[in-house]
Protein backbone atom coordinates (compact mmCIF):
# COMPACT_ATOMS: atom_id res chain seq x y z
CA UNK A 1 0.00 0.00 0.00
CA UNK A 2 1.27 3.46 -0.89
CA UNK A 3 2.40 5.55 2.05
CA UNK A 4 1.63 9.22 2.53
CA UNK A 5 4.63 11.54 2.86
CA UNK A 6 4.13 15.01 4.34
CA UNK A 7 7.08 17.21 3.37
CA UNK A 8 7.74 20.76 4.54
CA UNK A 9 9.88 23.17 2.54
CA UNK A 10 9.36 21.27 -0.72
CA UNK A 11 9.88 24.17 -3.14
CA UNK A 12 13.49 23.36 -3.98
CA UNK A 13 16.63 21.60 -2.88
CA UNK A 14 16.43 18.53 -0.68
CA UNK A 15 12.71 18.90 0.03
CA UNK A 16 11.83 18.98 -3.67
CA UNK A 17 14.11 16.00 -4.35
CA UNK A 18 12.44 13.94 -1.62
CA UNK A 19 8.97 14.73 -2.97
CA UNK A 20 10.02 13.83 -6.51
CA UNK A 21 11.59 10.54 -5.42
CA UNK A 22 8.59 9.53 -3.32
CA UNK A 23 6.21 10.22 -6.21
CA UNK A 24 8.42 8.24 -8.59
CA UNK A 25 8.25 5.32 -6.15
CA UNK A 26 4.45 5.35 -6.29
CA UNK A 27 3.92 6.99 -2.92
CA UNK A 28 1.39 9.68 -2.03
CA UNK A 29 2.91 13.09 -1.32
CA UNK A 30 1.72 16.20 0.49
CA UNK A 31 4.22 18.87 -0.56
CA UNK A 32 4.09 22.12 1.36
CA UNK A 33 5.68 25.51 0.82
CA UNK A 34 5.15 29.11 1.79
CA UNK A 35 4.09 29.66 -1.82
CA UNK A 36 2.82 26.36 -3.30
CA UNK A 37 2.68 27.99 -6.75
CA UNK A 38 6.48 27.67 -6.77
CA UNK A 39 6.39 23.90 -6.38
CA UNK A 40 7.80 22.40 -9.58
CA UNK A 41 6.16 19.01 -9.13
CA UNK A 42 3.51 17.36 -11.26
CA UNK A 43 1.65 14.17 -10.37
CA UNK A 44 -1.86 12.70 -10.52
CA UNK A 45 -4.25 14.36 -8.09
CA UNK A 46 -4.95 11.04 -6.39
CA UNK A 47 -1.29 10.89 -5.27
CA UNK A 48 -0.27 14.52 -4.88
CA UNK A 49 -1.43 17.49 -2.84
CA UNK A 50 0.27 20.89 -2.77
CA UNK A 51 -0.47 23.07 0.24
CA UNK A 52 0.56 26.48 1.59
CA UNK A 53 2.49 26.20 4.82
CA UNK A 54 4.65 28.49 6.87
CA UNK A 55 5.76 26.21 9.71
CA UNK A 56 5.78 29.15 12.12
CA UNK A 57 2.02 29.69 11.57
CA UNK A 58 -0.15 27.56 13.86
CA UNK A 59 -3.32 27.97 11.83
CA UNK A 60 -1.55 26.91 8.63
CA UNK A 61 -0.02 23.88 10.35
CA UNK A 62 -3.43 22.68 11.53
CA UNK A 63 -5.08 23.36 8.19
CA UNK A 64 -2.36 21.50 6.28
CA UNK A 65 -2.63 18.40 8.47
CA UNK A 66 -6.42 18.42 8.16
CA UNK A 67 -6.21 18.79 4.39
CA UNK A 68 -3.73 15.92 4.15
CA UNK A 69 -6.00 13.65 6.17
CA UNK A 70 -9.05 14.68 4.15
CA UNK A 71 -7.28 13.71 0.92
CA UNK A 72 -5.30 10.62 1.96
CA UNK A 73 -6.67 9.56 5.36
CA UNK A 74 -3.27 9.17 7.02
CA UNK A 75 0.26 10.53 7.32
CA UNK A 76 2.91 7.83 7.35
CA UNK A 77 6.08 9.85 6.97
CA UNK A 78 6.71 13.41 8.14
CA UNK A 79 9.75 15.12 6.66
CA UNK A 80 10.61 18.24 8.66
CA UNK A 81 12.75 19.92 6.03
CA UNK A 82 11.72 23.60 6.15
CA UNK A 83 14.48 25.85 7.41
CA UNK A 84 17.21 28.27 6.46
CA UNK A 85 20.71 29.25 7.52
CA UNK A 86 21.56 32.46 9.34
CA UNK A 87 25.32 32.72 8.98
CA UNK A 88 27.93 35.12 10.25
CA UNK A 89 29.81 35.62 13.50
CA UNK A 90 27.70 35.87 16.64
CA UNK A 91 28.43 39.53 17.39
CA UNK A 92 27.53 40.42 13.81
CA UNK A 93 23.96 39.29 14.50
CA UNK A 94 21.08 40.99 16.29
CA UNK A 95 18.85 39.37 18.96
CA UNK A 96 16.01 39.22 16.45
CA UNK A 97 18.16 37.14 14.12
CA UNK A 98 18.39 34.38 16.73
CA UNK A 99 14.66 34.51 17.40
CA UNK A 100 13.83 34.19 13.70
CA UNK A 101 16.34 31.38 13.19
CA UNK A 102 14.88 29.36 16.06
CA UNK A 103 11.29 30.21 15.12
CA UNK A 104 11.68 28.33 11.85
CA UNK A 105 14.41 25.75 12.39
CA UNK A 106 13.46 24.72 15.93
CA UNK A 107 10.02 25.82 17.08
CA UNK A 108 8.46 25.38 13.64
CA UNK A 109 9.82 21.83 13.57
CA UNK A 110 8.62 21.19 17.13
CA UNK A 111 5.10 22.36 16.41
CA UNK A 112 4.86 20.60 13.05
CA UNK A 113 5.80 17.39 14.85
CA UNK A 114 3.24 18.14 17.56
CA UNK A 115 0.54 18.53 14.89
CA UNK A 116 1.31 15.17 13.26
CA UNK A 117 2.10 12.97 16.27
CA UNK A 118 -1.57 12.42 17.29
CA UNK A 119 -2.25 11.13 13.77
CA UNK A 120 0.65 8.68 13.96
CA UNK A 121 -0.29 7.59 17.47
CA UNK A 122 -3.80 6.71 16.27
CA UNK A 123 -2.30 4.77 13.38
CA UNK A 124 0.23 3.12 15.72
CA UNK A 125 2.80 3.69 13.00
CA UNK A 126 4.78 6.51 11.49
CA UNK A 127 8.28 7.73 10.71
CA UNK A 128 9.55 11.25 11.34
CA UNK A 129 12.59 12.49 9.42
CA UNK A 130 14.11 15.63 10.91
CA UNK A 131 16.52 17.41 8.59
CA UNK A 132 19.45 18.39 10.73
CA UNK A 133 22.92 19.11 9.37
CA UNK A 134 26.53 18.26 9.99
CA UNK A 135 26.29 21.61 11.80
CA UNK A 136 24.11 19.87 14.36
CA UNK A 137 27.12 17.87 15.49
CA UNK A 138 30.09 20.06 14.57
CA UNK A 139 29.93 23.81 15.00
CA UNK A 140 32.25 26.26 13.31
CA UNK A 141 32.90 30.00 13.08
CA UNK A 142 30.19 31.83 11.20
CA UNK A 143 27.51 29.34 12.16
CA UNK A 144 26.76 30.17 15.80
CA UNK A 145 23.00 30.71 15.34
CA UNK A 146 22.46 28.07 12.67
CA UNK A 147 24.55 25.46 14.46
CA UNK A 148 22.74 26.17 17.73
CA UNK A 149 19.39 25.62 16.02
CA UNK A 150 20.50 22.28 14.56
CA UNK A 151 22.02 21.17 17.87
CA UNK A 152 18.56 21.74 19.37
CA UNK A 153 16.98 19.59 16.65
CA UNK A 154 19.51 16.84 17.43
CA UNK A 155 18.72 16.75 21.14
CA UNK A 156 14.97 16.98 20.56
CA UNK A 157 15.00 14.11 18.08
CA UNK A 158 17.12 11.87 20.29
CA UNK A 159 14.73 12.31 23.22
CA UNK A 160 11.59 12.06 21.07
CA UNK A 161 12.76 8.81 19.50
CA UNK A 162 12.86 7.22 22.96
CA UNK A 163 9.46 8.65 23.92
CA UNK A 164 7.62 7.25 20.91
CA UNK A 165 9.42 3.99 20.10
CA UNK A 166 7.03 2.01 22.31
CA UNK A 167 4.13 3.34 20.21
CA UNK A 168 5.47 1.98 16.95
CA UNK A 169 6.84 5.33 15.79
CA UNK A 170 10.36 6.01 14.52
CA UNK A 171 12.54 9.12 14.35
CA UNK A 172 15.56 9.61 12.10
CA UNK A 173 17.89 12.59 11.94
CA UNK A 174 19.29 13.35 8.50
CA UNK A 175 22.69 15.03 8.85
CA UNK A 176 23.79 16.34 5.43
CA UNK A 177 27.22 17.71 4.78
CA UNK A 178 27.49 20.26 1.98
CA UNK A 179 24.84 19.56 -0.69
CA UNK A 180 24.37 21.30 -4.01
CA UNK A 181 21.27 23.32 -3.18
CA UNK A 182 20.47 27.01 -2.81
CA UNK A 183 21.39 26.89 0.89
CA UNK A 184 24.40 29.20 0.41
CA UNK A 185 22.74 31.25 -2.33
CA UNK A 186 21.74 34.85 -1.73
CA UNK A 187 18.12 33.78 -2.30
CA UNK A 188 18.26 31.61 0.82
CA UNK A 189 21.11 32.32 3.22
CA UNK A 190 21.01 35.29 5.59
CA UNK A 191 23.97 37.06 7.15
CA UNK A 192 24.25 39.27 10.21
CA UNK A 193 23.94 42.95 9.48
CA UNK A 194 26.37 44.33 12.07
CA UNK A 195 30.07 44.97 11.47
CA UNK A 196 32.57 44.55 14.30
CA UNK A 197 36.04 45.66 13.25
CA UNK A 198 37.84 43.20 15.52
CA UNK A 199 36.29 40.36 13.50
CA UNK A 200 36.81 41.91 10.06
CA UNK A 201 39.44 39.42 8.84
CA UNK A 202 37.69 36.31 10.17
CA UNK A 203 34.28 37.49 8.98
CA UNK A 204 35.61 38.15 5.49
CA UNK A 205 37.25 34.74 5.36
CA UNK A 206 34.06 32.97 6.48
CA UNK A 207 31.94 34.72 3.86
CA UNK A 208 34.49 34.04 1.13
CA UNK A 209 34.54 30.35 2.02
CA UNK A 210 30.75 30.12 1.84
CA UNK A 211 30.65 32.01 -1.46
CA UNK A 212 33.25 29.68 -3.00
CA UNK A 213 31.17 26.63 -2.05
CA UNK A 214 27.87 27.98 -3.38
CA UNK A 215 26.53 25.52 -5.98
CA UNK A 216 29.88 23.69 -5.91
CA UNK A 217 29.01 21.31 -3.09
CA UNK A 218 29.63 17.59 -3.59
CA UNK A 219 26.33 16.35 -2.19
CA UNK A 220 23.58 15.34 -4.65
CA UNK A 221 20.02 15.99 -3.36
CA UNK A 222 18.55 13.31 -5.66
CA UNK A 223 20.88 10.67 -4.23
CA UNK A 224 20.02 11.73 -0.69
CA UNK A 225 16.32 11.44 -1.54
CA UNK A 226 16.91 7.91 -2.87
CA UNK A 227 18.75 7.03 0.35
CA UNK A 228 15.85 8.33 2.44
CA UNK A 229 13.46 6.02 0.59
CA UNK A 230 15.67 3.15 1.67
CA UNK A 231 15.67 4.41 5.25
CA UNK A 232 11.87 4.61 5.18
CA UNK A 233 11.77 0.94 4.11
CA UNK A 234 14.25 -0.24 6.76
CA UNK A 235 12.99 -2.44 9.58
CA UNK A 236 15.37 -0.75 12.02
CA UNK A 237 16.26 2.69 10.65
CA UNK A 238 19.08 4.60 12.36
CA UNK A 239 18.53 7.50 14.72
CA UNK A 240 21.26 9.41 12.86
CA UNK A 241 22.14 9.19 9.18
CA UNK A 242 25.26 10.99 7.97
CA UNK A 243 24.68 12.16 4.39
CA UNK A 244 27.74 12.63 2.23
CA UNK A 245 31.38 11.61 2.49
CA UNK A 246 32.21 14.96 4.08
CA UNK A 247 29.63 14.38 6.81
CA UNK A 248 31.04 10.93 7.52
CA UNK A 249 34.57 12.33 7.76
CA UNK A 250 33.59 15.27 9.97
CA UNK A 251 31.55 13.14 12.36
CA UNK A 252 34.36 10.62 12.65
CA UNK A 253 36.81 13.40 13.44
CA UNK A 254 34.43 14.85 16.04
CA UNK A 255 34.12 11.48 17.77
CA UNK A 256 37.92 11.24 17.89
CA UNK A 257 38.27 14.72 19.42
CA UNK A 258 35.61 13.98 22.02
CA UNK A 259 37.29 10.72 23.00
CA UNK A 260 40.70 12.36 23.26
CA UNK A 261 39.38 15.20 25.41
CA UNK A 262 37.45 12.79 27.63
CA UNK A 263 40.55 10.66 28.16
CA UNK A 264 42.79 13.67 28.83
CA UNK A 265 40.55 14.99 31.61
CA UNK A 266 39.13 11.69 32.89
CA UNK A 267 40.89 11.76 36.27
CA UNK A 268 39.71 15.26 37.09
CA UNK A 269 36.22 14.49 35.82
CA UNK A 270 35.72 11.45 38.05
CA UNK A 271 37.26 13.25 41.02
CA UNK A 272 34.12 15.35 41.34
CA UNK A 273 32.09 12.35 42.65
CA UNK A 274 31.11 12.62 46.28
CA UNK A 275 31.41 9.96 48.97
CA UNK A 276 28.49 8.59 50.93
Amino acid sequence: MARTWFITGATRGIGAAIAKAALAAGEQVVATARDPAKLSLEAPADRFLALPLDVTDGAQRSAAVEAALARFGRIDILVNNAGYGHLGLFEESEPGDAERQFATNVFGLFEMTRAVLPVMRRQKSGHIFNLSSIAGLRAGPGGSLYCASKHAVEAFSEALSQEVEGLGLRVTLIEPGFFRTDFLDASSVRFGGRRVEDYAALSGQVRANYAARNHQQAGDPDKLAAAMLQLADADKPPLRFAAGSDAVEMIGAKIGRLQAELDAWRALSVSTDGTF
